[in-house]
Protein backbone atom coordinates (compact mmCIF):
# COMPACT_ATOMS: atom_id res chain seq x y z
CA UNK A 1 0.00 0.00 0.00
CA UNK A 2 1.31 3.42 -0.88
CA UNK A 3 1.76 5.63 2.17
CA UNK A 4 2.36 9.16 2.56
CA UNK A 5 4.86 10.39 5.21
CA UNK A 6 3.65 13.26 6.69
CA UNK A 7 6.68 13.74 9.18
CA UNK A 8 9.45 13.53 7.08
CA UNK A 9 7.96 16.01 4.43
CA UNK A 10 7.12 18.44 7.66
CA UNK A 11 10.71 17.81 9.10
CA UNK A 12 12.36 18.69 5.75
CA UNK A 13 10.05 21.92 5.04
CA UNK A 14 10.50 23.17 8.57
CA UNK A 15 14.29 22.36 8.15
CA UNK A 16 14.59 24.66 5.21
CA UNK A 17 12.32 27.59 5.90
CA UNK A 18 12.04 30.30 8.62
CA UNK A 19 8.63 30.64 10.40
CA UNK A 20 9.18 33.00 12.71
CA UNK A 21 6.44 35.62 12.02
CA UNK A 22 4.11 32.51 10.23
CA UNK A 23 0.41 32.01 11.77
CA UNK A 24 -0.25 28.24 11.58
CA UNK A 25 -2.23 28.55 8.88
CA UNK A 26 0.00 30.82 6.52
CA UNK A 27 2.33 27.61 7.24
CA UNK A 28 -0.06 25.27 6.52
CA UNK A 29 -1.00 26.91 3.62
CA UNK A 30 2.83 27.03 2.44
CA UNK A 31 3.74 23.57 2.95
CA UNK A 32 0.56 22.46 0.90
CA UNK A 33 2.14 24.94 -2.43
CA UNK A 34 5.59 23.52 -0.88
CA UNK A 35 4.37 19.56 -1.43
CA UNK A 36 2.56 21.03 -4.66
CA UNK A 37 5.89 21.97 -6.05
CA UNK A 38 7.39 20.70 -9.50
CA UNK A 39 11.21 18.76 -8.99
CA UNK A 40 12.95 16.68 -10.89
CA UNK A 41 12.04 13.23 -10.92
CA UNK A 42 14.99 11.38 -10.07
CA UNK A 43 14.06 8.16 -11.62
CA UNK A 44 13.01 9.22 -15.04
CA UNK A 45 15.94 12.29 -15.78
CA UNK A 46 14.03 15.26 -17.74
CA UNK A 47 10.65 14.76 -16.12
CA UNK A 48 9.30 16.75 -13.40
CA UNK A 49 6.63 15.44 -10.67
CA UNK A 50 5.25 17.33 -7.16
CA UNK A 51 7.20 17.32 -4.60
CA UNK A 52 5.09 15.37 -2.29
CA UNK A 53 5.44 11.69 -4.65
CA UNK A 54 8.92 11.87 -2.53
CA UNK A 55 7.08 11.05 0.57
CA UNK A 56 5.11 8.62 -0.76
CA UNK A 57 6.65 5.04 0.40
CA UNK A 58 5.71 1.55 -0.37
CA UNK A 59 4.48 -0.07 3.23
CA UNK A 60 3.15 -3.39 3.99
CA UNK A 61 0.67 -3.69 6.66
CA UNK A 62 -0.17 -6.83 8.49
CA UNK A 63 -4.10 -7.86 7.61
CA UNK A 64 -6.41 -7.06 10.19
CA UNK A 65 -8.31 -9.75 11.69
CA UNK A 66 -12.01 -10.36 11.11
CA UNK A 67 -14.27 -10.23 14.01
CA UNK A 68 -16.53 -13.55 13.29
CA UNK A 69 -19.59 -13.39 15.52
CA UNK A 70 -20.16 -17.46 14.95
CA UNK A 71 -16.61 -17.75 16.99
CA UNK A 72 -16.48 -14.69 18.96
CA UNK A 73 -15.25 -15.04 22.67
CA UNK A 74 -15.34 -11.93 25.19
CA UNK A 75 -11.95 -10.72 26.40
CA UNK A 76 -13.04 -9.53 29.79
CA UNK A 77 -12.64 -5.68 28.86
CA UNK A 78 -15.97 -4.63 29.51
CA UNK A 79 -17.19 -5.68 33.23
CA UNK A 80 -20.45 -4.86 34.71
CA UNK A 81 -20.56 -2.63 37.86
CA UNK A 82 -21.94 -4.78 40.46
CA UNK A 83 -26.00 -4.64 41.07
CA UNK A 84 -26.14 -1.51 39.28
CA UNK A 85 -28.41 -2.94 36.77
CA UNK A 86 -29.43 -5.74 38.57
CA UNK A 87 -26.11 -8.27 37.80
CA UNK A 88 -25.89 -11.03 35.23
CA UNK A 89 -25.40 -14.06 38.14
CA UNK A 90 -27.75 -16.72 37.47
CA UNK A 91 -27.68 -17.61 42.04
CA UNK A 92 -30.88 -18.37 43.40
CA UNK A 93 -30.63 -15.98 46.36
CA UNK A 94 -29.94 -12.96 43.74
CA UNK A 95 -32.85 -13.03 41.96
CA UNK A 96 -36.49 -12.28 42.68
CA UNK A 97 -39.87 -12.64 40.46
CA UNK A 98 -41.86 -9.50 39.26
CA UNK A 99 -44.72 -8.44 41.54
CA UNK A 100 -46.75 -8.07 38.44
CA UNK A 101 -45.92 -9.84 35.18
CA UNK A 102 -43.75 -12.41 37.54
CA UNK A 103 -40.74 -12.91 35.48
CA UNK A 104 -37.38 -13.86 36.96
CA UNK A 105 -35.52 -10.55 37.99
CA UNK A 106 -32.97 -9.36 39.78
CA UNK A 107 -32.98 -8.76 43.93
CA UNK A 108 -31.46 -5.24 43.46
CA UNK A 109 -33.48 -4.46 40.41
CA UNK A 110 -35.97 -0.99 40.59
CA UNK A 111 -38.03 -2.28 37.43
CA UNK A 112 -38.91 -4.97 35.39
CA UNK A 113 -37.22 -5.68 32.52
CA UNK A 114 -39.90 -7.65 31.13
CA UNK A 115 -43.15 -5.10 31.23
CA UNK A 116 -41.18 -2.40 33.41
CA UNK A 117 -43.48 -2.36 36.35
CA UNK A 118 -41.71 -0.61 39.58
CA UNK A 119 -40.75 -2.65 41.91
CA UNK A 120 -40.60 -2.15 45.52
Amino acid sequence: MKVFNGKTAADDYMSSHTLTFSTPELTLTRFAFWLGDMVPDPKNPGQQMPRIMNFVEERDFAPTPLVDDDTFVPTGAMKTIGGLYGGISTAESSTKFCTECGSKISVSAKFCTECGANQD
